[in-house]
């Protein structure tokens, strides 16, 4: 089970927002297309960016074509509106057929192929976000989507190159998204993720304490009422014990 604590979170976001203010100067130097976020755990459903900066200083990106690993097929994908911007889905024959809910699916998405409309291009020196939502995500360590972006110019950067743990990035990368076995934590509440479950175990901490606030408060009183009833005894016994003139 997992347990939050108020000072080591306020630490971790201290930390957190310092070390963006200190690493984000770096950002534009290696920027390239991510999913985010980019761990999710196996067999949940999540909902996913793929963010897309523009690298040219000259050429908007009109198009990002982005492909789903063969490897481990989706049951479940679909996309939202981006404004400006239309979306193509391709789909594939998969065997043996994938197994959502009981049903078993025999095609699966392959491709998403985002299209600029009008003035709705990602210009020099910003970044655009395609959402997706995605599950039950496959029984694999990681999933790599290969990007095609296209700039106004007709110039293509091909983000398709699969990083290996433990060696350097490489110069085109792929977005990866890290998955991991489902945790205790996710399946202690049905429909809750590990951070869904987290708040719900804080919030059982906050319960306790003030349960045990309340008992301490309680105790008080009860001590404080004790004394003043044995004072009164007292009081009573010495009246009762004074001969009488």
């Amino acid at each position: 089970m997992i347990r939050l604590r108020r000072p080591a979170t306020a630490a971790a976001l201290a930390l957190a927002a310092v070390t963006t203010a200190v690493l984000g100067f770096a950002g534009p130097a290696s920027a390239h297309v991510t999913v985010n976020p980019k761990e999710a755990a196996q067999g949940s459903y999540g909902r996913f960016a793929f963010r897309v900066p523009n690298e040219s200083d000259t050429a908007s990106t009109t198009k990002v074509e982005v492909v789903l690993p063969e490897n481990a097929p989706v049951g479940s994908v679909s996309t939202m509106p981006v404004p400006g911007w239309t979306v193509a889905v391709e789909k594939r024959k998969v065997d043996p057929p994938i197994e959502v809910h009981g049903s078993q699916l025999t095609e699966a998405v392959s491709k998403l192929t985002w299209t600029a409309t009008g003035d709705a291009a990602v210009k020099p020196g910003q970044f655009q976000e395609f959402p997706v939502s995605m599950g039950p995500l496959p029984q694999v360590d990681r999933m790599v989507f290969k990007t095609l972006q296209t700039y106004s110019d007709g110039n293509v950067a091909r983000w398709i190159e699969e990083p290996t743990p433990g060696a350097e990035e490489p110069e085109n990368p792929a977005p990866v998204l890290t998955l991991a076995p489902a945790s205790a934590s996710a399946s202690a509440t049905p429909g809750a993720s590990p951070a869904g479950q987290a708040a719900i175990d804080d919030d059982d901490d906050e319960d306790s304490d003030g349960a045990a606030t309340g008992l301490a408060i309680a105790g008080l009183v009860a001590g404080l009422a004790g004394l003043l009833l044995g004072g009164l005894a007292f009081a009573r016994t010495r009246r009762e014990a004074t001969p009488k003139a």
